[in-house]
């Protein structure tokens, strides 16, 4: 087997060599050395390289030279040694030379232990920096999107012309991948998602399987449904950061299939997604299916079909109240979208399984067939004007800062949370 052939001759051909090289930088132990910010270490002291270029030169002609050196230049990659891999570069370590365990060469460990100038002058001698490790198919940029910690190296490798956009056999890019290992809760790649966005990742990559920007998002919020409050708070608060970084880069969360649909996902969760559902359509994500339009998916469809399904199995009128709140904000927050209210054609609600709040139900629709089949109001011909020219999104301060009486205020912010509405 390679694994093993390769290990063994770790253990019986060129560890000896390689224990030589780290004891002579004083590192004896190889499996116990203590890392460069320890005062005790003593690897990157000038006095010993002396000592070093004398042992190298040694051994030059020593059987397996070649893969001592080269196996020495991962474990001070690892360490973050620069000045060290200089002296072992120079007397022949191979930059493609590969972990016989993790098959990782040492520009892929350098970014695994987040160290950037180390990374650094591995690209200048000539590592490829889009090179894939043979094993997960993960590049260094890979690698360092998945971990904020690894951030510098991010940075690092997207300054020295790392392609943002390629990808592996299955299509994931590092912004796939950076999204892929967050988890809200404990690993918050925000920071690495923005910086990839703004070196240029494109927001459409999608995997053979389907899986685009907004499928971890998708599967996140899924996790929250009786979820830690605390958990499920910074999850929602995640999400909702990574979705701002997203469209703000050009994302659509409303594209089909419907399931991989974030826009979707929210109206579908309304009550409990609202925040984020609410911010998808202030910032002009669409409320049907942004391919297919409403004969697909609709959001008037989506809200009056959760309402009835909600309200037909509880009473609790705190409940109610609050539920009926949210759907009115939400309803009125697709009609301000455009000057002329269209909807659905086949657009008709099953009243009958509404066992409760039937009649409010039935005044929020006929409002909607109202509003399509009359003359647009000039007040709502005006608020659409004004938030359609304060973009771009949000548009919360800058509302607040007109010179406008608090009143007015409230209704171009569609806010109906210190107040109830008068109707859509």
């Amino acid at each position: 087997m390679p694994f093993l052939h390769g290990f063994r001759r770790i253990i019986f051909e060129y560890q000896p060599l390689v224990d030589e090289i780290l004891g002579a930088l004083g590192i004896p132990d190889p499996e116990g050395q203590e890392t460069p910010e320890s005062p005790s270490c003593l690897a990157e002291d000038s006095s010993r390289f002396p000592v070093l270029s004398e042992l190298l030169e040694r051994e030059t002609q020593s059987p397996f030279y070649q893969e001592g050196v080269s196996y020495s230049l991962l474990k001070v990659a690892e360490l973050g040694l620069v000045r060290v891999a200089e002296i072992l570069l120079q007397y022949g370590a191979d930059l493609i030379f590969e972990d016989p365990v993790t098959y990782y060469t040492a520009l892929h460990i350098a970014v695994l232990r987040n160290q950037p100038d180390m990374v650094e002058l591995l690209v200048q001698r000539g590592a490829d920096i889009n090179r894939r490790d043979r094993i997960h198919e993960s590049s260094p940029l890979d690698l360092a999107s998945e971990e904020p910690e690894r951030l510098p190296c991010l940075q690092r490798l997207l300054e020295l012309g790392a392609d943002v956009n390629a990808a592996d056999k299955n299509g994931k890019t590092a912004l796939l991948h950076a999204l892929a290992s967050s988890d809200g809760v404990q690993i918050h790649n925000t920071e690495n998602i923005r910086l990839l966005l703004e070196g240029g990742a494109d927001v459409k990559a999608t995997t053979k399987d389907g899986d685009t920007v907004f499928t971890c998002i998708i599967f996140l919020l899924g996790e929250t449904v009786g979820g830690d409050p605390e958990e499920v708070q910074m999850i929602h608060h995640f999400c909702f950061r990574v979705t701002q970084l997203l469209m703000a880069h050009g994302a659509d969360p409303s594209e089909c299939p419907a399931q991989e649909s974030l826009t979707h996902i929210c109206l579908k969760s309304f009550k409990l997604h609202f925040s984020l559902l609410r911010f998808l359509l202030e910032s002009g994500a669409s409320y049907n299916c942004s391919l297919h339009g409403p004969s697909c998916w609709s959001g008037f469809h989506i809200i009056f079909e959760r309402l009835c399904s909600h309200l037909s199995s509880s009473e609790d009128d705190s409940f109610s109240a609050d539920l009926l709140q949210k759907a009115e904000t939400v309803l009125e927050l697709m009609v301000a979208s455009a000057q002329t209210v269209k909807l659905p054609s086949n657009f008709e609600v099953n009243f009958s399984s509404c066992r409760f709040q039937g009649e409010k139900i039935k005044a929020l629709f006929h409002s909607l067939k109202q509003l399509e089949r009359s003359p647009q109001a000039l007040k709502h011909l005006c608020r659409v004007y004004i938030r359609q020219h304060l973009k771009p999104w949000p548009v919360d301060m800058k509302v607040k800062a007109l010179p406008l009486p608090d009143r007015l205020k409230w209704y171009l912010l569609i806010d109906h949370t210190h107040a109830c509405s008068e109707g859509i």
